[in-house]
């Protein structure tokens, strides 16, 4: 998937030959969470009207709802680079709020980035799975996870596979 890498790369400032090993990490992060969210997310290449939200939205690739309209289309590789570019910036959404995320391994990384952009950056960091990173409690953070498998107010079975999928991947990177 040449292309997503490429738009990564750009999106970090990462040059050929000059690469600093913090975005080089951040790139290895991203690229991580596009695999691990791509399949739980699904790829619909023509838009579509999503009923579950409340109102529904537009939507297409791999959730991506900002900017999207009826008859919008784009190519898988289109779509990967979308998503590399939102999960980058619900990355820094979240470490805004959660400063100490970069320094966590990354499988705790994927997990909460993964679930930040599921429910919202704003979601993300007035939780308690927030306050709980931010006091150093990362078992506990990631504990929470299991917590957000609703959508309006209804429990769905794909987010609880999904939110244990990433509590499994969280957990299982701490020491």
């Amino acid at each position: 998937m040449p292309g997503f890498f490429d738009a990564i790369r750009r999106l970090f400032g990462v040059r050929p030959g000059r690469s600093s090993a913090a975005a080089a990490g951040a790139a290895a992060i991203i690229a991580a969470t596009v695999a691990f969210v791509g399949p739980r997310e699904g790829l619909e290449t023509e838009a579509y009207l999503d009923r579950i939200a409340s109102p529904p939205v537009w939507t297409v690739c791999y959730g991506e709802t900002r900017g999207v309209r009826q008859g919008d289309s784009y190519t898988p590789d289109q779509c990967a680079a979308m998503l590399g570019e939102a999960l980058a910036e619900y990355r820094q959404g979240l470490i805004a709020c959660v400063p100490g995320l970069p320094d966590q391994p990354q499988g705790v990384q994927v997990a909460l980035v993964s679930w930040s952009y599921n429910v919202g950056t704003s979601a993300a960091c007035r939780s308690t799975l927030a306050r709980l990173a931010n006091a150093g409690d990362w078992v506990g953070a990631c504990n929470q996870l299991p917590r957000w498998n609703r959508a309006g107010g209804v429990e769905v079975r794909g987010l609880t596979n999904r939110r244990a999928a990433e509590q499994a991947l969280c957990l299982g990177a701490l020491p």
